[in-house]
């Protein structure tokens, strides 16, 4: 029984069911069509009432509820690229906060994959800005087509052999699918990055990351390092 239902709406009632039943005394017997609006407006009355106690009730859980799922969501869109720690091809922490104030153009790279002389695109790209505030990150991934099946070990080695690499290149990942790596969900999910879905396509996607470590923007697979999307960004002042 609802709460509200006082001592005295327990009297109201059994009056109204004397009411209905005929049994008022003559004193008040009034004639059967008044006594059903009586009946009726008065039970409307308690109907409403319960009703607004319960939306009362229930609004105050609703907005709480609401408040902490907008405080969740906007709390995931304000994470930023420096939120999160990776590890270099060698093992160790490497914690992106450690970027503050550059720009990051993060790459997921294959050692046998069509586009992998972008490695050496990627390289003088680097030479060229990495003095002006700029740094690449590779992120091996086997995802596609099993291009890169090596370990960390080969895969720093075919880099410093092939392509005589000096920019950071990360520990292998996943850059899609169930195993995804944390940092890959929020450059590739716009619920956490806040900006735009940007599922990877293929090796050497490039992400785009300003000095703020907010998300910018992507490059295909297939555009060169030194796109005209990615030179006019890094060169922005």
């Amino acid at each position: 029984m609802p709460t509200f239902w006082r001592e005295e709406h327990l009297s109201l009632i059994w009056l109204l069911l004397r009411i209905k039943r005929g049994g008022l005394p003559k004193k008040l017997n009034l004639i059967p069509c008044l006594k059903s609006r009586l009946l009726s407006n008065i039970l409307s009355g308690l109907l409403v009432n319960y009703l607004i106690n319960q939306i009362i009730r229930y609004e105050s859980i609703f907005s709480f509820v609401a408040a902490l799922v907008l405080s969740l969501s906007m709390a995931a869109q304000n994470k930023s690229f420096y939120d999160f720690t990776v590890k270099t091809i060698d093992g160790k922490e490497y914690p992106l906060s450690g970027l503050k104030g550059k720009k990051v153009l993060v790459v997921n790279v294959a050692s046998k994959c069509g586009l992998t002389p972008q490695y050496a695109e990627l390289q003088e790209l680097y030479d060229q800005y990495k003095d002006q505030n700029f740094v690449i990150i590779g992120f091996p991934a086997n995802n596609f087509m099993g291009q890169e099946p090596g370990t960390n070990e080969e895969i720093a080695k075919f880099c410093s052999v092939n392509y005589d690499v000096t920019f950071p290149i990360m520990a292998k990942i996943s850059v899609k699918g169930k195993d995804m790596a944390p940092l890959y969900h929020w450059l590739t999910e716009k619920k956490l990055n806040g900006k735009q879905d940007a599922p990877v396509q293929w090796n050497f996607q490039k992400f785009m990351i300003d000095e703020n470590g907010n998300w910018v923007g992507f490059v295909a697979p297939k555009e060169s390092p030194f796109s005209e999307t990615i030179i006019s960004w890094i060169e922005k002042k």
